[in-house]
């Protein structure tokens, strides 16, 4: 589709007409889907379009003109409609602040694409030049998308963004089907949430802090993630990491001793000092110990060298299916996989299920009981 053909695209800015859009759309099989939003001094992304698109016709959809964006969630809701989107976590965290709820079934064409061997995180101009040998104009990239009206520049950019998505897609699922991977990418899909790994675990030294100290991190950290959300900041605007590193570590009795941490306001001090003094000087939660830490120590030396010899296994386990092997798991989690073989107490990750979990997780699980039993070097 040409850039005249693209501006073909229908405005979407009454819910009456989404309702009419959406009713049609379910008669599909697929539709791809993009948003465009701004997150610079807002702790939730604010959603300033949504791109939808197939083989028939391209709708721009303003959200800021809907009175109610419930067919948006009929659409996303929809079971007999899979929703292909590019990279989609941040698009998630727009539809589960927004809607209260994610796409499904869902087709993310980056782990298709990882599945398949094209690549691990490719971007998304990437992946159109791969399929369909066409370079992407990155100039309205880091446009003001919440200004009204939009430019012919955005709207183009916008529209052709999803249309290439359409575009490319039945081409990327036949590829992945040949494989018998389509399940495992709406697997994925399915097992798809916000969040990441948490906010605790930035802190990547805290297995070095005592009970009491660990405690208080858990308490500010909850603090701060309950201010950011409350008040819709970015989290460093509440309270940055190093202040609350600093805190745990002086453990400040007064609102004075507070004001006196770097990172700790004058203001903050005023608004919330006597709340934090009493976060970092509470009791210490009686589930932790010095063998029982809310955030666990590094793994021991054999175990390391044990997860090192893994990634090998690894690699030979993806090549042999034909994909990379990033989209496995991280590599820290052969760690996992080297204590859980080494006969520690291990809880599995959710996203251990399914293709991974034959495929990758008991293999690896093998290898490494293997190279255990026969006195392997590992320390």
């Amino acid at each position: 589709m040409t850039s005249d053909e693209a501006s073909q695209w229908q405005w979407v800015a009454d819910t009456a007409s989404l309702a009419s859009v959406v009713e049609r759309l379910k008669s599909a099989k697929w539709v791809a889907v993009d948003t465009e939003f701004r997150r610079r001094d807002t702790f939730y992304p604010q959603v300033a379009l949504v791109q939808l698109a197939t083989p028939e016709g391209c709708w721009l959809v303003d959200p800021l003109a809907l009175t109610d964006p419930y067919p948006l969630v009929e659409l996303l809701s929809c079971k007999s409609l899979t929703k292909v989107l590019h990279s989609a976590s941040e698009d998630l965290e727009v539809f589960e602040h927004w809607l209260g709820c994610l796409p499904t079934p869902l087709f993310d064409t980056q782990k298709a694409a990882a599945m398949i061997h094209r690549g691990f995180g490719l971007s998304y101009r990437a992946l159109v030049a791969i399929y369909l040998d066409i370079e992407l104009d990155k100039e309205e990239t880091q446009s003001d998308w919440l200004a009204r009206p939009l430019s012919p520049a955005q709207l183009t950019y916008a529209a052709m963004d999803v249309v290439h998505l359409a575009q490319l897609y039945p081409t990327l699922q036949r590829e992945v089907a040949e494989r018998g991977r389509e399940s495992w990418v709406l697997e994925e899909g399915a097992r798809a949430e916000t969040g990441g790994r948490g906010p605790l675990a930035k802190f990547k030294s805290a297995w070095k802090l005592s009970a009491a100290q660990q405690t208080a991190l858990i308490k500010l950290v909850e603090w701060r993630e309950q201010q950011a959300r409350k008040r819709d900041k970015p989290r460093s605007w509440i309270l940055a990491d190093k202040a609350i590193s600093a805190l745990v570590q002086r453990k400040p009795t007064s609102v004075r001793e507070l004001g006196m941490i770097e990172g700790v306001s004058q203001g903050l001090a005023r608004r919330a000092g006597d709340t934090l003094v009493e976060l970092v000087n509470g009791e210490v939660d009686p589930r932790l110990n010095s063998d029982s830490l809310a955030v666990s120590r590094p793994a021991a030396g054999h175990i390391k060298a044990l997860a090192k010899q893994l990634t090998g296994s690894l690699e030979t386990l993806a090549v042999s299916l034909e994909m990379n092997a990033e989209i496995v798991f991280p590599t820290r989690e052969l760690e996992l996989i080297a204590r859980k073989a080494a006969g520690e107490v291990c809880e599995e990750p959710r996203h251990w299920r399914g293709w991974r979990y034959d495929n990758f997780v008991l293999p690896l699980l093998r290898r490494a009981q293997a190279l255990l039993e026969n006195n392997h070097e590992v320390g």
